[in-house]
């Protein structure tokens, strides 16, 4: 297991920090740069397992500040964009449109996608789809005095 280079190193980090198993970061070292790394190599770069507890502190940073930006940032993902999804889904209902069973499935997806079935957004509304009615809340001040002539008649009827 020969030493790394350090543009490796950062390479295997950012690529755990989105999320890629260690055997896709083995797989994408190999075709970005032709060299032979094993998943225990790898999973050496996650500080979040227990064989990277002991990574450097500059490579740490590195992996915390691309997993926010990464978390941060969805919309960055082509697919997470209902345009992209819409698209991908034409694609698909013009290679598949002969076979009306695979048609109509893709129809019915772009549908439920395009009507927002697959969002979690969660409207309250009034009666008839109006705005929400508050309540009016009457608030009595009282002396001590006045509550405890009130709790002696409660007590006394029960």
């Amino acid at each position: 297991m020969a030493a790394l280079k350090k543009e490796i190193k950062l390479y295997i980090v950012r690529s755990l920090a989105i999320f890629n198993t260690p055997s896709e970061t083995v797989e994408l070292v190999h075709q970005e740069y032709g060299v032979k790394v094993t998943k225990q190599q790898c999973e050496k770069y996650d500080p979040t397992k227990r064989s990277g507890e002991n990574l450097s502190e500059e490579l740490r940073i590195d992996f915390e500040k691309t997993r926010e930006m990464f978390l941060g940032k969805p919309e960055a993902i082509p697919i997470a964009n209902l345009a992209v999804r819409l698209q991908r889904l034409e694609s698909q209902y013009q290679k598949h449109s002969k076979n009306r069973v695979a048609a109509l499935s893709i129809l019915k997806q772009a549908a439920e996608d395009a009507g927002g079935k697959y969002t979690n957004k969660t409207e309250l509304t009034g009666a008839g789809g109006g705005p929400l009615q508050s309540e009016n809340i009457t608030y009595v001040a009282a002396t001590d005095e006045q509550v405890r002539q009130a709790i002696d008649e409660l007590e006394s009827e029960y």
